[in-house]
């Protein structure tokens, strides 16, 4: 039987970014862009060129995608413009994206009292501004606002909306649950109803999630005809968020009817990547995980003590509805921990570390692994840290240098002008190739200037590290009080486009940030192959 394929098409940079609380920078949205990319997604949503400095610059320097189509959002033309002398729209139409997603409204109600416009006049606009994405060789979408309550209202306006947007060459209508108050079985009906009368067109479903639904609507709407699917990562939005992607795509993968029916872009290889991306993304974001999340969360198969536990030992189908390793995540039965050694095997052959399951140092490598991430260590933001760490058990890395001792001063003083400043100098006595270097540097803030001091002068290795630079520096307080835990993430760069990030954990937080800035350095070593 030929499988259909259903196009997946992710938000979380620009729907997302509307979370409150959340704040991508430039960096945080190419990082998040790679990693979408790599999973295996049909089309990124990287933001609205224009509307802001961030997604202005991120557009300005697009990430180099290998699957995705790189999307941009926007709205459809102002009325009295012509969509050539619309400047909102031209951002769009002359930015870096092979796609444009344009919100036009489909409700005749909010048009009336949202644009306060005529009715004809709004279907008018949808149709050029289509037009102006067609002609200038971008796949157009259109994003129908309020489609689902615009439908219930008015279904015939609501369908002139969409029909103009398909014969002015949209190649997709993407009908949205705005307001995300839509049932599941209003969704299917709807969709149903649409793709009946519209069957040439090819209609996408963008649900939020006001009703905890909204990844039952985005399943009902596929059963109803739609073919794309839009969402966000760990269902970021605005509000109550939108459909979460961590859910819908192991639900059309591995659930029936869907599995058997639909194939998407995601590999089963990649399926098992997505409890990474879901971290990947909260470590971005410097938040902590949702451990109660389906799938994803750390207590997705975590069984308690009791009957649960004894039962699940003997058949894990008992009480699991899928095996946890499909989706990368680890079964966890807690004082007789069963899991990771699997998950472990396949991290390594991820860093390209060839070991036999059966050697005596991975299970040693488990239980440090273990042990750390008990203190506080993260390993899915910071894959340079692990594979340092694993390629140290297996007695890999080579001792570029040792640090005797380091020091970080920080000073509030009035310089020759009376004004108040604050200055930070680091200090570090390193032993590298048994000549000691002491080093002094001074910078922003003590990382700042520990970092600067560190790379001063590492003697022989200090042209493989002229490129280095850190890009990204993040702390996480993991324990409350004075003597709180601290995680510190830091991102690192070179010259040639490589980019990593290291953790580092401690109750003192430059010790955190000199562990990460130290991995960070000594990673580069290693895959630039330096000669001890």
């Amino acid at each position: 039987m030929t499988k259909e394929r259903l196009y997946l098409f992710d938000t979380t940079l620009r729907d997302g970014a509307q979370t409150q609380g959340v704040d991508f920078s430039v960096e945080d949205k190419r990082q998040i862009a790679l990693a979408l990319d790599a999973f295996g997604l049909d089309y990124i949503e990287g933001g609205w060129p224009g509307a802001n400095p961030t997604d202005t610059a991120f557009f300005a320097e697009r990430p180099p995608l290998k699957h995705a189509r790189f999307t941009a959002f926007g709205m459809t033309k102002r009325s009295g413009r012509s969509a050539a002398n619309d400047p909102s729209l031209a951002m769009v139409l002359d930015s870096s994206a092979e796609a444009a997603c344009l919100v036009g409204k489909t409700s005749d109600y909010q048009v009336r009292t949202a644009l306060e416009i005529s009715l004809e006049e709004n279907i008018e606009n949808i149709a050029r501004s289509i037009e102006a994405v067609a002609a200038k060789k971008r796949e157009p979408l259109l994003d129908a606002e309020h489609f689902f309550d615009g439908y219930k209202a008015n279904p015939g306006y609501a369908l002139d909306c969409i029909k103009a947007a398909h014969e002015a060459g949209a190649r997709w209508l993407v009908l949205c649950d705005t307001n995300g108050g839509t049932m599941p079985e209003d969704a299917y009906r709807i969709v149903s109803e649409v793709k009946a009368k519209l069957p040439a067109a090819a209609l996408g479903i963008h649900a939020h999630n006001d009703t905890e639904q909204a990844v039952a609507v985005s399943l009902a709407a596929v059963r109803g005809g739609a073919r794309q699917i839009q969402g966000t990562l760990n269902g970021l939005g605005e509000r109550c968020g939108n459909a979460n992607l961590c859910a819908l795509i192991p639900n059309l993968l591995l659930k029936e009817p869907y599995a058997s029916q639909f194939e998407t872009g995601i590999s089963a290889a990649s399926l098992a990547q997505i409890t990474h991306l879901s971290r990947l993304l909260d470590e971005i974001l410097n938040r902590a995980p949702n451990r109660y999340a389906a799938y994803v969360g750390a207590s997705a198969f975590t069984h308690k003590g009791g009957l649960h536990s004894s039962a699940v030992m003997k058949d894990p189908k008992t009480y699991e509805h899928v095996p946890p390793e499909s989706v990368g995540n680890k079964r966890v039965i807690p004082v007789s921990d069963q899991s990771g050694r699997s998950n472990l095997l396949s991290r390594l052959a991820d860093a390209g570390i060839d070991v036999d399951a059966k050697d005596a140092r991975v299970s040693r490598l488990l239980e440090d692994v273990k042990q750390r991430e008990f203190l506080g260590y993260a390993y899915d933001g910071a894959e340079a840290s692990f594979e340092l760490l694993a390629r140290r058990a297996l007695g890999q890395v080579p001792d570029y240098f040792a640090v005797e001792s380091f020091r970080v001063t920080v000073e509030r003083k009035k310089n020759a002008r009376g004004e108040l400043v604050t200055t930070s100098e680091g200090l570090v006595d390193l032993n590298v190739a048994g000549k000691l270097l002491h080093n002094v540097g001074s910078g922003n803030g003590p990382v700042n200037a520990l970092d600067a001091a560190l790379r001063k002068d590492l003697g022989k290795y200090s042209d493989l590290l002229a490129d280095l630079k850190l890009v990204d520096y993040k702390v996480r307080i993991l324990t409350s009080g004075t003597e709180a835990v601290t995680r510190v993430m830091v991102e690192s760069a070179d010259g040639r486009g490589n980019r990593w990030s290291t953790v580092g954990v401690s109750e003192n937080i430059v010790d955190a940030s000199f562990e990460a800035l130290t991995d960070s350095i000594i990673y580069k070593l290693y895959r630039d192959g330096a000669k001890v």
